[in-house]
C-alpha cells in the first residue's frame, strides 16, 4: 500500500540527498551477538557477500578481524571475546517487543562482533543498505543470536534480521532494521513514534491519542518511514498526506510528546 501523495503547501522540500547528517557521526556501527564463545567466520562471510548479494570485495584479514572495501565503502569486522555490558543493552531489551525473550537470552551472551562502516561518500540510504547486507551475511553464516544497533536502540533476533534483510533484493527499505518504531497505550488513545529517522537527516515522526489499533499504527508509521527514506522526502509543517485522494492527514512540526526534540506529528 503506497501513499497517494502530498497535498497543501507547494514549498520545495529541503534537499538532503547525498548530504551527511549534520552534527552526527557518519560511522555506522552494529554488534552481532554470540553464545558459547562462538564468533563469525570471515571466509564464510565474504563468500556469502559474493554469492548471495553479488558484491565484489577487497579485504585484509587478521586472525580476529577483517577490513573490507565494498562498493567504495570501508567496512571493518572485529571479534570481541566478551558480552556487551548489561548497562549498555538492558534498556533496549526491555523495549524490544519484537524479541520477547531478549532479556533472558542475552544473559547467555559470551561474545560479540563489532561491525563498522567508516565515513563514506554514498547517500545514507545507500550506505545502510550495504551495511545491512554485511550484517545479514554475518548472521547467515554464524550462530549469532541477534544484532544490536545501539544508535537506534534496536535489538533484532537473528531470524528476523536475516528474513527482513532479504527485501534488499527488491531494493526495498527494511525499515524495522533501521528505525525503532515505538508503540504506546494511554487513556486518551494509542500512540506511535520513530527513533532513527534523524540519522538520515529527517525529523522523527509521531502519532498521539489515536483511535487506531497499535498494529495499524505500526503499519502506518512503517509505510510512512519507508516512503520518506525511499523517496528522500522532507515534510513541511502544514502539509497533508494520504493513502487516497480524499484522505488528508495533517502534518505539524511540534515538540515531541513520545520522543525528544522537534518532530512531525501526524494527526490520525
Amino acid at each position: 500500500m503506497g501513499l497517494f501523495g502530498l497535498f497543501g503547501k507547494k514549498e520545495k522540500p529541503e534537499e538532503t540527498k547525498n548530504k551527511k547528517v549534520e552534527g552526527k557521526s557518519n560511522i555506522l556501527l552494529a554488534m552481532p551477538m554470540f553464545t558459547s564463545n562462538e564468533t563469525f567466520d570471515i571466509t564464510k562471510v565474504k563468500s556469502h557477500l559474493k554469492n548471495h548479494w553479488g558484491l565484489k570485495i577487497e579485504s585484509e584479514d587478521g586472525e580476529d578481524s577483517s577490513v573490507m572495501t565494498i562498493n567504495g565503502e570501508m567496512v571493518a569486522i572485529m571479534n570481541m571475546p566478551a558480552s556487551i555490558p548489561a548497562a549498555d543493552i538492558d534498556g533496549a531489551a526491555q523495549y524490544a517487543y519484537n524479541w520477547p525473550k531478549a532479556s533472558e537470552e542475552l544473559k547467555l551472551m559470551t561474545s560479540h562482533a563489532i561491525v563498522t562502516m567508516m565515513s563514506g561518500n554514498g547517500t545514507q540510504v545507500e550506505r545502510y543498505k550495504l551495511f545491512t547486507k554485511v550484517l545479514a551475511s554475518v548472521a547467515s553464516t554464524s550462530n549469532c543470536i541477534g544484532v544490536y544497533t545501539g544508535s537506534q536502540t534496536l535489538l533484532t533476533p537473528k531470524g528476523q534480521f536475516v528474513d527482513n534483510a532479504q527485501s534488499l533484493h527488491e531494493d526495498a527499505i527494511p525499515v524495522s532494521l533501521w528505525i525503532y518504531i515505538g508503540l504506546r497505550k494511554s487513556d486518551k488513545g494509542n500512540g506511535a513514534y520513530t527513533y532513527g529517522l534523524e540519522l538520515f537527516g529527517k525529523r522523527e515522526l509521531e502519532v498521539v491519542n489515536s483511535s487506531m489499533q497499535l498494529e495499524q499504527l505500526y503499519d502506518f508509521i512503517y509505510n510512512i518511514s519507508s516512503y520518506v527514506l525511499s523517496s528522500d522526502v522532507t515534510f513541511q509543517s502544514g502539509q497533508t498526506l494520504g493513502y487516497t485522494a480524499d484522505q488528508k492527514i495533517n502534518i505539524t512540526l511540534t515538540k515531541g510528546t513520545l520522543v525528544e526534540g522537534q518532530v512531525f506529528r501526524l494527526d490520525m
